[in-house]
């Protein structure tokens, strides 16, 4: 999943990105929904061997859940080979465990290159690629906008005609552009100290789309424009700003806070997805975002006062050596022990600010919304067709574009923001069609007509046709 440019090897967190904490516990979660696409794209492929390329590993989840699928399933082949293509340098126990499952029941290899180097690391076309927040790091560290050209036009050539690519990453907004300019207020002294914090590094050091004269941010606090690193914690913000960059500073939140909880330096450690199995699935209610939180008192900060401390245990209850607490009483009492985190951070304490600097240099110039799905549909094909394949990336089926929302994120964002944009990931699979096959162009364009603009599947219509006389 990572790139290779010479701003990639200035700015790209690799230690960070490759440390056990990341790949063993936060990269290393939702393998089913991770591997759903390649399960069914070679159910499709129908083939007595596969050869199935996985780039960014991460922790392996999604090549265990594969494993898994390849011993239960009698539709799919057991004869698959498996390749790995992970950054130099980058290892963890549990891929190395996830390999040796998988070895079981098919064969894998692990490759050391950059997202970008696809093409010269696989010395044959192979029937399906999948990649996890792939494109976002692309497009980070790779070149913006023309490094994610460059990669939907690779694909095409180091795929099977009639081969997949799974993609799976932060779902945008609902909208037709990340530029469209809404107004969001903001009360929360955490989320406002946040901003101040966060925001001027994300525009002045990060790549981002937001460079357009329509894309200024604008703070107002009692009625007056503001500088957003100058914004006052304890005064509501109307903030004026792009949706897209609205998405970007909400996600990164999220990502700040479980950081910081994964830290242990308020005095917690919290059991987060993918940590602990199903202590990290505790639903009281799955559809509402309701859980149960499974927690670890560590040793007493200031940052969790004692009062503060003896509150969340007294609402809490003993489980297997740990605590359980409904999750909506642990946002609120934690709360308070991460505005003083983001405080002693911003006035320099060492402990705070190495656990904010080590999230800032991993997360804080990445850019993860940067395409909607009309966007994305409508860019896979305009530029997997400039390609010297003669065929066309597209999604094939309706079923072919999925998206899952982050219940308890957005129960979370619900509660804190009087403007929630919605949490998810989204999941597309597309076909690397031969433009040869009328039929399953005509079956894609119906598929995305539902789903790109008029000006978007004119776009498309013309990038299949490349002046031929097909119609769909």
């Amino acid at each position: 999943m990572h790139t290779r440019t010479h701003a990639n090897l200035r700015n790209f967190a690799r230690g960070h990105k490759s440390s056990a904490e990341y790949l063993d516990v936060a990269a290393n979660a939702h393998g089913a929904e991770k591997g759903l696409l390649v399960k069914q794209a070679l159910k499709r492929l129908r083939r007595a061997r596969h050869h199935v390329v996985e780039v960014g590993p991460g922790g392996g989840s999604a090549v265990t859940y594969l494993a898994a699928q390849l011993t239960d399933d009698p539709a799919l082949s057991r004869d698959t080979h498996l390749t790995l293509i992970e950054a130099p340098g980058v290892v963890s126990q549990s891929l190395t465990n996830a390999v040796e499952k998988f070895n079981h029941v098919g064969t894998c290899e692990v490759r050391n290159g950059f997202a970008q180097d696809v093409a010269s690391l696989l010395s044959d076309p192979v029937d399906v690629i999948s990649a996890s927040a792939l494109l976002h790091e692309v497009y980070s560290y790779g070149g913006g906008y023309a490094g994610l050209h460059s990669m939907m036009r690779t694909l095409p050539s180091v795929l099977n005609p009639g081969g997949f690519f799974a993609y799976r990453d932060v779902y945008a907004v609902h909208g037709s552009s990340l530029h469209q300019r809404v107004i969001h207020s903001y009360n929360s002294r955490a989320w406002l100290t946040f901003l101040r914090m966060f925001t001027p590094h994300y525009l002045g050091a990060g790549t981002h789309p937001y460079h357009h004269a329509d894309d200024e941010l604008v703070a107002r606090q009692d009625s007056r424009i503001v500088s957003v690193s100058d914004l006052d914690p304890a005064t509501c913000a109307v903030i004026a700003a792009p949706i897209g960059l609205f998405r970007e500073i909400q996600r990164h939140y999220i990502t700040l806070r479980d950081h910081v909880w994964r830290s242990g330096v308020l005095g917690f450690t919290p059991v987060l997805d993918g940590m602990d199995g199903d202590l990290a699935t505790d639903w009281i209610d799955f559809r509402a975002g309701h859980k149960r939180i499974h927690y670890r008192l560590g040793e007493e900060t200031e940052w969790l006062s004692g009062p503060q401390r003896i509150m969340l245990a007294a609402m809490s209850e003993p489980y297997a050596g740990h605590h359980t607490i409904d999750g909506d009483i642990f946002d609120s009492v934690t709360d308070v022990a991460l505005l003083a985190f983001l405080d002693a951070a911003e006035a320099g304490d060492t402990t705070c600010s190495q656990v904010w600097e080590s999230w800032l240099l991993r997360e804080g110039l990445e850019s993860y919304a940067y395409l909607t799905l009309d966007q994305l549909l409508t860019a896979f094909t305009v530029h997997s067709a400039e390609a010297d394949t003669d065929t066309v990336l597209m999604p094939v089926r309706t079923g072919d574009i999925h998206r899952v929302d982050r219940h308890y994120y957005n129960r979370f964002l619900t509660q804190r923001l009087a403007n929630p944009l919605l949490d998810a990931k989204q999941l597309v699979l597309f076909q690397n069609i031969p433009r040869s096959d009328v039929d399953a162009l005509r079956q894609s364009f119906d598929t995305v007509s539902d789903r790109c603009a008029k000006a978007s599947l004119a776009r498309v219509y013309t990038a299949i046709n490349k002046g031929d006389n097909w119609t769909p």
